[in-house]
């Protein structure tokens, strides 16, 4: 396998920074406080972070955390802004070095990609293949062990400043789930195993491409030894088709031993093989091989989030035209499924 060298000087010079500025002040960004108050002293603050970079002497900040409830609860983990300048500084420079060796039906977090085309291509395999198995990590990023991630990058990244800038971010991360996630144990683990480093970060930009990091090999696996020709990963959800249920269910117990390798462990009472006609949910999608519908629960909660914006915007507290973005890009979302009577059955019911 191919390795790079001399990719640090890349980094940390000020144009590559600048162009990570722009890209971590996106979605609106620049309004928060910390993006207008990094940007009122942008030059200086590019500066200082190229010197700390440069002199290695660069230390991320501490994370604010809060919790968001879509379908489950979830621990975000926001970097401060300048540490997100640093993520985006980094992936875009060794990202490309990994996305050419990744597979083509893995979604998430890529150019290109994205949702709805992963919900597409799962569509275009029900209408093919009798039979899926669905396959979902248990707790993925908790999970996600560092010496092993170290170690897949190393394997592509053989410049030493680089990784120590990996090692920061990720010892920044290390064990930010520890108050919600449970130790995982596997063959031949003593106690010393529950001190292992682990967790990414759910928020970072870094943390969704290692995520692709991660799984790759299983990835790997899944296409080139168990020879499966139809298969969709979207994060750490997949999903694996055929015309016949045996392989499903071999291809399952040969996952569940593959992702010991990485200390990871499947929801095995979800991972389950089911016909393609009887539908299936994916990504807030329930598909079928000729139509498919949002999730019942996805609409329910954005109903509530939607009433919840009416009365702020009553209020005063948010303005017409962010509702109007909320509602836009709801639209467009669930306009990927057969959604006009909920669509307007929904919107219907607030007034102004």
């Amino acid at each position: 396998m191919k390795t790079y060298k001399h990719l640090y000087t890349q980094i940390h010079s000020f144009q590559n920074l600048y162009g990570a500025y722009r890209k971590a002040r996106k979605g609106g960004k620049r309004k928060h406080e910390p993006a207008a108050a990094f940007e009122l002293e942008l030059e200086s603050n590019l500066i200082r972070l190229r010197d700390e970079l440069r002199e290695r002497t660069y230390c991320p900040g501490p994370y604010r955390h809060f919790y968001i409830c879509e379908r489950k609860r979830r621990l975000i983990s926001a970097a401060p802004f300048r540490d997100r300048v640093v993520h985006h500084s980094l992936c875009s420079v060794i990202e490309p070095l990994f996305e050419r060796r990744f597979i083509h039906d893995s979604y998430a977090c890529r150019k290109g990609k994205g949702t709805h085309r992963a919900v597409d291509r799962a569509q275009e395999f029900a209408r093919r293949y009798r039979y899926l198995l669905q396959c979902d990590v248990r707790q993925f990023f908790p999970s996600v062990d560092h010496a092993i991630l170290r170690q897949l990058l190393a394997r592509v990244i053989a410049d030493p400043d680089v990784l120590w800038l990996c090692d920061r971010i990720l010892e920044s991360g290390a064990n930010v789930h520890e108050d919600e996630s449970e130790i995982q144990w596997f063959a031949g683990d003593d106690l010393l195993a529950a001190l292992r480093p682990r967790g990414l970060p759910i928020g970072n930009q870094t943390s969704q491409f290692w995520a692709n990091v991660y799984l790759d090999p299983l990835d790997q696996f899944i296409k080139r030894e168990l020879k499966c020709r139809a298969y969709v990963r979207y994060c750490d959800d997949s999903l694996l088709f055929h015309d016949d249920k045996g392989p499903l269910w071999e291809w399952q117990a040969a996952i569940i031993e593959r992702l010991a390798d990485f200390r990871l462990q499947l929801h095995q009472e979800r991972a389950t093989v089911s016909r393609t006609h009887d539908g299936f949910p994916f990504l807030g999608f329930q598909v079928f091989p000729h139509y498919r519908r949002l999730r019942k629960e996805n609409s329910k909660a954005y109903a509530r989030r939607l009433r919840a914006l009416a009365a702020a915007y009553q209020e005063g507290l948010v303005s017409f035209e962010q509702l109007q973005a909320s509602v836009q890009a709801w639209v467009a979302h669930v306009s990927y499924a057969h959604s006009w009577r909920l669509r307007s059955r929904i919107l219907g019911e607030i007034t102004f």
